[in-house]
């Protein structure tokens, strides 16, 4: 018989279950707030709802936009910060339109603070000159007129690129400084699917486009994935 003594094992002590919750729900809650400041400053989806911005943009083009500079969002909220970066003519923009409830805008920055503008039988001219527009979609409307009128101090006048289709400056005036949000990068996705799926609060329309594409891969504009701005 040994001399040997035996002890008992001690047995590892049983994880708090309310500990391992509270650590879960902290690390969710670090990637829902990461999530919140990205899209929030750095950048952000956005979807193309009308035809104001063809050829350039099509109705159903899925953008990255980036708010780096010129806008901070406070989550969950309307509250806006404007940041430091100015947009330039002839740039891409959003913006929170100056209109009821503030809808977000996608148009070409034309005029910038002190600048006069006239359009005559459609063509723009900026401090008496013709401005280059070879992103147009059509011709200019010899039926667009427009001014003379100066661009006041703080604000933009935006123009969409598909003139006769577009609701822009002409209809409701000038863009304050602090309502721009941001410029496009790239498209990510192009779906060619009804404007209306594309719409604010049409969520049901919106699947249904979605899940056209895995029955229809044909109504993804590929060519248009990863086109930079």
């Amino acid at each position: 018989m040994s001399g040997e003594e035996t002890y008992p094992v001690a047995a590892e002590p049983k994880p708090d279950l309310g500990k391992l919750i509270l650590r879960e729900l902290l690390s969710w809650l670090w990637v829902i707030l990461g999530f919140l400041f990205i899209t929030g400053t750095i950048v952000q989806a956005r979807v193309i709802p009308s035809g104001s911005m063809e050829k350039t943009l099509l109705v159903g083009d899925h953008l990255l936009m980036s708010r780096f500079g010129y806008d901070a969002e406070v989550p969950m909220t309307q509250l806006h910060v404007r940041l430091w970066r100015e947009p330039h003519r002839q740039q891409i923009v959003v913006f929170r339109a100056p209109l009821p409830e503030n809808p977000d805008y996608i148009k070409r920055l034309i005029g910038l603070p002190g600048d006069q503008i006239e359009i005559r039988e459609g063509v723009v001219n900026v401090n008496g000159k013709k401005l280059d527009e070879p992103y147009r979609a059509a011709p200019p409307n010899p039926l667009d007129n427009y001014g003379p009128v100066t661009v006041p101090k703080g604000e933009y006048f935006m123009m969409g690129d598909n003139r006769d289709d577009s609701y822009d400056s002409r209809y409701w005036g000038f863009v304050p400084h602090e309502n721009i949000i941001g410029t496009p990068i790239l498209v990510y996705m192009s779906i060619n699917a009804p404007e209306e799926a594309w719409d604010p609060g049409h969520i049901r329309d919106r699947m249904v486009a979605y899940a056209s594409v895995l029955l229809h891969p044909s109504i993804v504009r590929w060519r248009r994935i990863f086109k930079v701005f």
